[in-house]
């Protein structure tokens, strides 16, 4: 175990949600002092349930909360912050784009804000593979322009800038990370594909693929995620010429999406069939990247194949689903 976070006070936006999760639970095992800024309460969510979220500093509010942000930073001495709150589901981006740009522009914004206000030493902002927006050829490499074109692209574009920004103009140490579609144990947003799917086919319904299942995505573990993250922001903190720097982490193996249904339909051994309904829109065709750069720079790779990641996701489920008490007739 490394002995970088051992005791070292760190800031995780949005906590309880799916990447946060698995993010406070490694810091926690690599030793850290986590100081978790949580909006909503989440009893469902696997932090809490595990208890781990009271080993934590809890504080209650909203990032777009400047003051509550500078009070954090200062009165916990925090040494390092990861920012992952978001709204994270581009159909309610689609439906509410006035909420996501609040919650993902205005939020980030905020944060570097107060830890420019604050002398912040290391500052680590979650983009997305959306934030490149239709490119001419893929797979997307860091130095392709930022062009989101629909409501969660372009906030992501947005926050990413707005990060780039405080990186050149005030020297503010942070970079960005760039990843595909994260998936793994704890998700409970179950409109996603994966999480949705596992469900579905556990549950003996016909899973619902909400495109014509031809979308090119990447997957990527959310165990394989949270070890860029961490290793990007030790490399930030002894490399100033990392600052404003993108780095996208990718398996580098882009499936469709009905690939990963039928995967995960393999796995179960059923012999249900998707239910292609197609109504998606303002969704890009075809979205993977390339990981070299953080090969090169960072010594990440990509640990957990998809197979690999789709058998321990769907025990989690399985473990999950069968904790749930069950239902009874009135």
């Amino acid at each position: 175990m490394s002995t970088v976070w051992t005791q070292r006070p760190v800031l995780v936006t949005g906590a309880t949600g799916f990447l946060g999760g698995w993010l406070t639970q490694r810091l926690l095992e690599e030793g850290a002092r986590v100081i978790c800024l949580v909006r909503d309460w989440r009893p469902d969510c696997d932090l809490t349930r595990s208890g781990r979220l009271d080993q934590c500093i809890t504080v209650r509010g909203d990032v777009r909360d400047q003051a509550l942000l500078e009070r954090t930073l200062s009165e916990y001495e925090v040494a390092t912050v990861f920012h992952v709150a978001a709204q994270a589901l581009v159909p309610i981006a689609n439906q509410n784009p006035g909420a996501t740009f609040e919650a993902n522009i205005a939020g980030t914004w905020t944060l570097l804000e107060a830890c420019r206000r604050t002398h912040a030493p290391v500052v680590v902002v979650a983009s997305s593979d959306k934030a490149y927006g239709p490119q001419p050829s893929l797979p997307y490499t860091e130095t392709m322009p930022l062009q989101g074109r629909h409501p969660y692209d372009v906030s992501k574009s947005c926050a990413d800038l707005i990060a780039q920004s405080y990186a050149t103009t005030y020297g503010l140490p942070v970079a960005i990370t760039r990843c595909g579609n994260l998936y793994g144990g704890g998700d409970l947003n179950w409109s996603r594909l994966i999480p949705g799917t596992i469900r579905a086919a556990l549950n003996g319904q016909r899973p619902i693929i909400r495109s014509d299942g031809q979308l090119v995505r990447d997957y990527l573990h959310v165990s394989d995620a949270v070890t860029g993250y961490l290793q990007l922001a030790e490399a930030l903190a002894t490399i100033p010429e990392l600052r404003g720097e993108a780095f996208n982490f990718s398996t580098e193996t882009p499936v469709t999406v009905l690939d990963v249904v039928n995967a995960i339909l393999q796995q179960l051994e059923s012999n249900l069939t998707p239910d292609l309904l197609n109504p998606a829109t303002n969704e890009i065709r075809e979205q993977h990247l390339s990981a070299a750069k953080a090969r090169a720079a960072l010594d990440w790779h990509a640990e957990i194949s998809l197979a690999q990641g789709l058998t321990s996701t769907i025990a989690w489920y399985r473990d999950w689903l069968s904790s749930l008490p069950a239902l009874t007739s009135p």
